[in-house]
C-alpha cells in the first residue's frame, strides 16, 4: 500500500456506499420526525434532542452545540481520527479498496515503518496478555492483578498482560514472524545489547499496560514492576509513534462518555483508572509518568467542558493537582479537584470504602479549583499566629483577585471572612480592589486578556460555541449572504449566476470561502450534493457552517428577483461602510478646525450617496 493524499473518487465512493443514518445510529438512537431523524447529541449532555440528521441530504446538525457535517466530519469527531483516517476506516467497513497518491520517498519510507511498527505492537500486546492468562510464567502475575482486584474482565477491557523473566522472548517471537529487528529497536519495542551483537527485551518481569492512541491502536508499553525492581514503572522510549507529552492513557476508551458527561477525569496511574472504571467511572485518563502538559490540557479542552483532577491524596499528589490547575484553565475549562482523605490514592479509597462511596464522596463531590487552591496554601501557615494568619489572608486575596467573575470573587471573598471572623471582610474587599487596578495598569495588551472568553481574538472550540450560543441581531447583509449561499447549494444555475454577478464579494469571510468552494464544486458535478460539498471543506467550522446554512433549504420565496435584490444589498455594504468612515473622518476635521478639508469630505459623501441610491 501506498501512503499519501487520498484521491477524489475514494472519498465519493465512500459517501455513496455508507447511509449516514446507519453511520450515526450506531452511535445515537434516532427517531423518525417528519424528513428528519432526531435523538440526543452525542457531543454534549442534554435531555430534549437537539440532533439532527438529514438523510436526504445526507449530513447532521446539533442545534444545542453546533456541531454539524457529513458522516465523514461525524466519525472523525466521535472517534477522535483524523481525515485520512476516518475515510480508511469507513472504506475498510464497506471493503472499498484505498489508492493512495504517490508521495516521497522519504514520506513512503516512514509511514512504512510506522506501519510496521504498529503490527509489532499489536502483536507484542496480544502476546503479553496471552501469558498472563495462559501460561505458567503468567500465574505470579495473574495472581497480583487478582490480589489488587483487577477481575478477569477488567484484564480483557485494558488488555494487561505480562512480561516474562527471559532476556529475549519477544526478540524471538518477533524474528519468528520476520519483523526487522533494527526497526524494532529503533520503534522502542527491544533493546540492543551492550555489545552490539543482538537484541534483548526492552520489558521483563513486569506487568503490562498497552498504551493506545486516539482511534485504539497500540503505540507504547507501561511496565509495572512485580517486586522491588526500580523504576517502579518503566514505559517505552518516545517513538515515531509515541510523544509522552501529547498521549493520555485509556482516551480511546473514555472519549465518547468524556464527550457525552462533557466532564472527563484525570487520574496518576493506571491501576487508579482501571479501578475507577469498574466503580463507573469510565470517562477517565491517566498521564504516563510525566507532568500534565499543555497538549494534554488541549486535548482534554477538546473532548470535555469540566475536567476533575484526582490525583494521590499524598503531598506530591496533591502539589501535582495545584499545578495543573492553572494549565487547564488557559484552555477554557472549568477545573475541580477530587480530595482523597488521609494520603489514599484512588485504588486505596475504593477498596477501603467501596466504588459507590469513591463516585459520590469523591468524584461527585470535587471541588471548584479555587477552594481547593486556598486549602492548599492554607497548609503553608501557622494559622494560630497573628502574623502567619495575616499572611495566609493577604496570599488568599491575592488568589480571588484571579477570578475573572466579579460574583466569584465576592463569594469566596465573604467565605473567607466567615472563617475568619475576626477579620473585616471590607478590609479584604479594599484590599481586592487595590490588587484588581494595579493589575489593570500592569497589563501590557488592554483588552485582549488571556483568558479565553473574554478574548475575542482566540478561535479555541469551547470559547467559539459559547459565542454561537449568544443571541445576536445580525445585520441584513450576514442573512442575506446565508440565504443565497443555501439556494447555491441546492440549485447549480443560482450559483453560476451568482458567480457571475458577484464573485468573491461576500462581506462576510467564512461566506466567501463557502461560495469558492461551491464554485470549485459545480465545475466538477453537475448535480448538487450536500454531503459530498462537506467533504470538499475539510475544517471543523466551515463544515458546522456549511451544514447550518443547507438546512435553511432553498426556499424562503427566493426567485431571480430577490436572489438579484439580495446581491445587490451584499454590494452595497462596502460603500455603506465608506461612507460612515467618510462622515466620521468630517466630523474629525470639524472638530480640528479644518473645515477646507470637512468640505471636500461632505462632497464625497455626497457622491457616494448618489452612487448608493443608483445601485
Amino acid at each position: 500500500m501506498k501512503y499519501g493524499r487520498i484521491p477524489e473518487e475514494v472519498i465519493e465512493a465512500v459517501l455513496k456506499r455508507h447511509d449516514i443514518v446507519d453511520v450515526i445510529g450506531r452511535h445515537v438512537h434516532l427517531s423518525k420526525q417528519g424528513h428528519y431523524m432526531k435523538g440526543l447529541c452525542p457531543f454534549h449532555s442534554e435531555k430534549s434532542p437537539s440532533f439532527t440528521v438529514t438523510p436526504e441530504k445526507q449530513i447532521y446538525r446539533c442545534f444545542g452545540c453546533q456541531a454539524g457535517g457529513n458522516l465523514i466530519r461525524f466519525i472523525m469527531e466521535i472517534e477522535g481520527l483524523s481525515f485520512a483516517e476516518a475515510i480508511t476506516k469507513l472504506a475498510e467497513d464497506a471493503d472499498i479498496p484505498i489508492t493512495w497518491e504517490e508521495v516521497s520517498e522519504e514520506q513512503s519510507e516512514q509511514q512504512q515503518e510506522k506501519a510496521t511498527l504498529l503490527k509489532a505492537y499489536e502483536f507484542a500486546a496480544k502476546f503479553y496478555h496471552y501469558v498472563v492468562g495462559n501460561t505458567d510464567q503468567g500465574k505470579a502475575a495473574k495472581g497480583y492483578l487478582t490480589s489488587r482486584g483487577i477481575s478477569d474482565k477488567l484484564i480483557d477491557t485494558f488488555q494487561i498482560g505480562y512480561a516474562p523473566l527471559m532476556w529475549d522472548t519477544l526478540v524471538q517471537q518477533l524474528e519468528k514472524r520476520g519483523f526487522d529487528l533494527a526497526l524494532m529497536e529503533k520503534g522502542g519495542l527491544i533493546s540492543a545489547k551492550h555489545d552490539g551483537h543482538g537484541y534483548v527485551d526492552k520489558f521483563r518481569e513486569r506487568i503490562m499496560f498497552p498504551i493506545c492512541d486516539s482511534t485504539g491502536k497500540v503505540i507504547a508499553f507501561a511496565g509495572r514492576a512485580m517486586g522491588d525492581a526500580q523504576p517502579k514503572y518503566l514505559n517505552s522510549p518516545e517513538s515515531i509513534l509515541f510523544n509522552k507529552s501529547r498521549t493520555l492513557y485509556n482516551l480511546h476508551l473514555s472519549r465518547p462518555n468524556m464527550r457525552k458527561l462533557q466532564q472527563a477525569v484525570i487520574f496518576e496511574g493506571y491501576v487508579d483508572l482501571i479501578k475507577a472504571w469498574e466503580a463507573g467511572v469510565t470517562n477517565g485518563v491517566a498521564t504516563m509518568g510525566t507532568a500534565l502538559t499543555k497538549e494534554h490540557a488541549v486535548l482534554l479542552n477538546r473532548n470535555a467542558d469540566e475536567i476533575v483532577i484526582c490525583y494521590d491524596g499524598d503531598n506530591a499528589g496533591q502539589s501535582a493537582a495545584y499545578k495543573s490547575i492553572p494549565m487547564l484553565e488557559e484552555t477554557g475549562s472549568r477545573v475541580t479537584v477530587a480530595m482523597l482523605p488521609d494520603g489514599k490514592d484512588p485504588d486505596d479509597y475504593i477498596r477501603n470504602y467501596g466504588f459507590d462511596r469513591f463516585v459520590r464522596e469523591v468524584i461527585g463531590a470535587s471541588v471548584p479549583s479555587m477552594k481547593y487552591k486556598l486549602l492548599y496554601i492554607r497548609k503553608n501557615f501557622k494559622l494560630h499566629e497573628d502574623g502567619e494568619r495575616l499572611r495566609y489572608l493577604q496570599s488568599a486575596v491575592k488568589l480571588i483577585s484571579q477570578l475573572q467573575s466579579p460574583m466569584e470573587r465576592e463569594h469566596y471573598l465573604k467565605q473567607l471572612a466567615s472563617e475568619f471572623p475576626d477579620s473585616s471582610y471590607e478590609a479584604m474587599k479594599l484590599d481586592l480592589h487595590e490588587i484588581l487596578l494595579q493589575s489593570e495598569k500592569n497589563r501590557p495588551d488592554g483588552d485582549n486578556k488571556p483568558i479565553l472568553w473574554n478574548n475575542v481574538m482566540n478561535n479555541g472550540r469551547t470559547a467559539e460555541r459559547t459565542r454561537q450560543k449568544k443571541p445576536s441581531l445580525l445585520p441584513a447583509y450576514h442573512n442575506a449572504e446565508r440565504l443565497i449561499l443555501a439556494v447555491m447549494m441546492h440549485d447549480r444555475d443560482v450559483c453560476a449566476h451568482v458567480e457571475a454577478q458577484l464573485g468573491d464579494q461576500f462581506n462576510v469571510e467564512a461566506h466567501a470561502v463557502l461560495a469558492a468552494y461551491l464554485y470549485a464544486y459545480y465545475a466538477q458535478y453537475l448535480e448538487p450534493d450536500a454531503s459530498r460539498y462537506i467533504a470538499m471543506l475539510q475544517d471543523e467550522q466551515l463544515e458546522s457552517l456549511a451544514s447550518s446554512i443547507v438546512m435553511m433549504g432553498a426556499g424562503h420565496g427566493m426567485n431571480e428577483q430577490v436572489i438579484d435584490d439580495y446581491i445587490r444589498q451584499i454590494r452595497k455594504v462596502p460603500m455603506q461602510e465608506e461612507v460612515e468612515r467618510k462622515k466620521e473622518e468630517q466630523v474629525r476635521a470639524e472638530r480640528a478646525g479644518d473645515h477646507l478639508r470637512a468640505a471636500q469630505i461632505a462632497i464625497e459623501i455626497i457622491a457616494l450617496e448618489k452612487r448608493l441610491k443608483s445601485s
